[in-house]
């Protein structure tokens, strides 16, 4: 699990969203009053935002040229953020950026407008999830080729590299 600071802008609250659930422990904190805090949800709202959570980590898995899990019920991202209402808000300046319609938005909506800001800025597809199957948390892809496979090389590439290592060994040895 990456320990590096937050991506940037409002692909921070998608990072963090994905990462509410450790996939190696199976430990959600959206199950807990302090995790639901942290995004402003009830109760009510868990199973709703757990359904964003993973189409989420769906495309965070996309963007870093891996296939999600088999037997993914993700509904596509898309069809979730349709429901999110968005504006358009023009600054005094002449800056426009897409804010969701409603006062206190909901999730949705809020993640709807981190997408477009991060899909406008460039920095949407470094939004990526880590290639470890039992890890899977998100990261931002901070690399200058964009090529980063795992969310820490300390953690997850050290363990990826020392099973290739062992299974090459195991081939010359068999």
């Amino acid at each position: 699990m990456n320990e590096k600071a937050a991506a940037p802008g409002g692909l921070a609250l998608m990072e963090s969203l994905v990462n509410t659930l450790d996939v190696e422990t199976g430990a959600d904190t959206l199950g807990t009053e302090e995790g639901r805090a942290a995004f402003g949800l009830t109760e009510a709202d868990v199973a709703e935002a757990r359904i964003l959570r993973e189409a989420l980590r769906a495309v965070c898995l996309t963007h870093a040229g891996h296939r999600p899990p088999e037997g993914s019920a993700a509904p596509p991202l898309d069809r979730l953020l349709a429901a999110a209402p968005l504006r358009v808000a023009v600054d005094a300046a002449g800056g426009a950026a897409l804010r969701p319609v409603a006062e206190s938005p909901g999730l949705t909506a809020r993640v709807a407008a981190a997408v477009a800001e991060a899909a406008a800025d460039g920095t949407w597809a470094r939004l990526k999830a880590c290639e470890a199957e039992d890890c899977r948390w998100a990261y931002y892809d901070r690399s200058p080729a964009g090529r980063r496979r795992w969310c820490s090389m300390s953690v997850c590439g050290a363990r990826a590299k020392m099973r290739m290592y062992r299974a090459r060994q195991d081939t010359e040895a068999g």
